[in-house]
């Protein structure tokens, strides 16, 4: 960090320390609303969902080469394989609207045709893997399977509505091949890898099991009853695979991948939590922000309130995982479900720093059109979701 940004950091909590008027009772609510809903975080979501989502996400990033992705991109790539593997890319690479650019740029600009790459520009960030376990987490599963399905249709269809729309283009373009080094031999079978990834899954899904309701069936009842000991024999297991199948080297560079997304992602999540508690408040306590002005904007399920939830997703810049306290404040403040699934297909996926380097890299046309594609498809999905949801 430059010492520039350090001073100005300094002086930014000095300010807000000097001026924030703690008397106002308002203001004394909004803190508070912060804080406990940091606390409600660190109770409920951190150890139990973030902390296995963490070591799964560094064991994509370790042992899922971004090589065998990446190179489904080129121009005479089979198009069905191209837009399969572009869809579900945020799951390996798990980056934001900015982190994916670089990739988005080396593969656009050595030849990868315009439908998979602007398919693999919206599902990086898109299907981030821990973004879709704590959305399902903290939002419900029902809103983080629709977040989940809906970014993966979207990627394939805005890869597909691209490439007809610049076809033309794309033919004088792709004549070249995306260059990528050879991937290492693996020491361990496809089945191996399977299993020890199913199991830090399973473990996630058991540690994260919630408590069942009142008329529930007896089935989710015994499995709540019984989440610790299968968690346990499934930690064991773990432990077994990792001494026979992997060498040290292996796992220091997977605690170490970890620990790079944890480092990354916790302080954000924290500022987040922090500014969406004091702005928002929890589920049914008011904050800062009165719910009524949510309502307004983007209560129900029309067109204009999920329109408007779109774009103003797609304006913003979310970092990684802060857009789930964000909605999670806006949802107990009167947000609609349709406007919620809406910001959440366009807002990961696009900012505003991020469209002004797309077009840098793509042209003004391409990229307003891509961007256009996005907020309608997130609004038509939004309305959809409003109207099942009921």
């Amino acid at each position: 960090m430059k010492e520039t940004t350090k001073l100005l950091l300094i002086a930014a909590g000095f300010l807000v320390a000097y001026y924030i008027p703690w008397d106002h009772e308002v203001i004394r609510r909004s803190g508070l609303e912060a804080f406990l809903m940091l606390q409600d975080y660190a109770r409920q979501h951190v150890l139990t969902c973030l902390i296995p989502a963490f070591f799964i996400a560094g064991a994509i990033a370790v042992f899922v080469s971004q090589a065998s992705v990446l190179k489904y991109f080129g121009a005479q790539a089979n198009k069905f394989l191209s837009y399969s593997v572009a869809s579900v890319s945020g799951t390996v690479l798990a980056v934001c609207s900015c982190t994916v650019l670089p990739l988005f740029a080396g593969i656009y600009t050595r030849g990868a045709g315009i439908g998979p790459a602007t398919a693999f520009l919206y599902s990086g960030p898109a299907i981030n893997v821990l973004a879709i376990v704590l959305t399902a987490k903290v939002l419900g599963w029902q809103l983080g399977l629709a977040r989940a399905v809906g970014a993966v249709i979207f990627a394939i269809v805005t890869g597909l509505l691209m490439a007809w729309l610049f076809r033309k283009d794309d033919a004088n373009r792709t004549a070249g091949q995306i260059y990528l080094p050879e991937e290492d031999g693996k020491a361990r079978s496809l089945w191996q890898e399977a299993v020890y990834m199913l199991t830090m899954v399973l473990i996630l899904v058991f540690a994260a099991f919630a408590r069942p309701a009142a008329d529930d069936g007896s089935l989710w009842k015994a499995i709540f009853a019984a989440k610790w000991y299968i968690t346990g024999a499934l930690l064991i297991a773990l432990a077994v695979m990792l001494k026979a199948w992997f060498v040290k080297e292996e796992l220091t560079s997977w605690v170490e991948a970890t620990w790079g997304f944890m480092k990354q992602i916790f302080p954000l999540l924290l500022v987040g939590v922090l500014a969406a508690g004091f702005l928002l408040g929890r589920p049914g306590h008011e904050a800062l922000i009165p719910g009524h002005y949510i309502v307004d904007l983007v209560g129900g399920n029309s067109i204009w309130a999920n329109l408007f939830a779109s774009i103003a997703g797609a304006l913003m810049y979310f970092a990684t995982l802060t857009e789930v306290p964000i909605l999670q404040g806006l949802i107990g403040s009167g947000m609609g479900r349709g406007p919620a699934l809406a910001l959440l297909l366009a807002g990961p996926a696009l900012s505003l720093p991020n469209m002004l380097t797309i077009a840098g890299i793509m042209g003004v046309k391409k990229t307003l059109t891509y961007c256009a594609i996005v907020v309608v498809l997130s609004t038509i999905a939004g309305m959809a979701y409003g109207w099942l949801a009921g």
